[in-house]
């Protein structure tokens, strides 16, 4: 064995029962260091590659630890393997103890919904020359007229800026809508080009139907046509960070 594979870390104590499988297929177990709960499996390997499998497997444990009550719940990063719970100790739990408990705290009795929102550049480029005739008949003159390189350019980055500008326009009203359901936001990176905007919430669990609802009713306001990936269910990475 090549040592122990941890998923995520609970208040004390940790559910009575938890029956799910690890990383290579290895049961998912419990041990209460103190005031804390840190859930493991036995490791096979000294590294993990991550792949779609396992990170899904990652991801997997520590939403059924979630479900199972634990809803504050602080994941670990994916792949980390330790050689024994002495390391734990002394690279985690003593340095970092009070942290862990003020983290677990600020997470008590919220969850992380990502809102990530796919749009067709062309398609707003075309709508923002339909709102500015002006700018839309220079560009027109591109393909109707030589023009020199200074003017080409300018159009260009006049183009270019009209479209940065309606993908704020985007990001700024989900985040106008969205904000104040939540108690903390992140904002991603944008992972592709047809990428508008890409936010984490950290919001109350029983304020997700009601999110969940902004989100449809932001749909209908762009009239469908953004493309809106919801998670509504996902361990908060983005808000446990040491």
């Amino acid at each position: 064995m090549a040592g122990l594979y941890l998923y995520g870390i609970v208040s004390a104590p940790g559910p009575r029962h938890l029956a799910v499988t690890g990383i290579d297929q290895q049961p998912v177990q419990m041990i209460t260091l103190g005031s804390l709960v840190i859930f493991y499996s036995a490791a096979q390997q000294d590294r993990y590659l991550a792949s779609r499998t396992n990170l899904l497997t990652h991801e997997r444990v520590l939403e059924k630890i979630m479900q199972e009550g634990h809803r504050s719940v602080l994941p670990l990063q994916f792949g980390l393997v330790v050689n024994d719970w002495q390391q734990v100790q002394q690279d985690l739990l003593i340095p970092r103890h009070d942290r862990l408990l003020e983290l677990l705290h600020h997470l008590d009795g919220k969850r992380e919904v990502g809102v990530k929102v796919f749009w067709d550049p062309q398609q707003e480029l075309q709508l923002g020359l339909e709102a500015d005739p002006e700018l839309k008949r220079r560009r027109d003159q591109m393909a109707g007229s030589p023009l020199g390189l200074d003017a080409v350019v300018r159009i260009g980055q006049e183009l270019e800026q009209m479209l940065e500008t309606r993908r704020q326009g985007i990001a700024a009203t989900f985040l106008q809508t969205l904000r104040p359901l939540s108690s903390e936001v992140v904002e991603g990176e944008l992972l592709t080009e047809n990428m508008a905007c890409n936010f984490a919430f950290l919001i109350p669990w029983e304020r997700e139907p009601e999110f969940s609802q902004q989100v449809e009713n932001l749909d209908h306001h762009f009239q469908q046509r953004l493309r809106i990936r919801y998670n509504n269910f996902t361990a908060p990475y983005n808000f446990a960070r040491l």
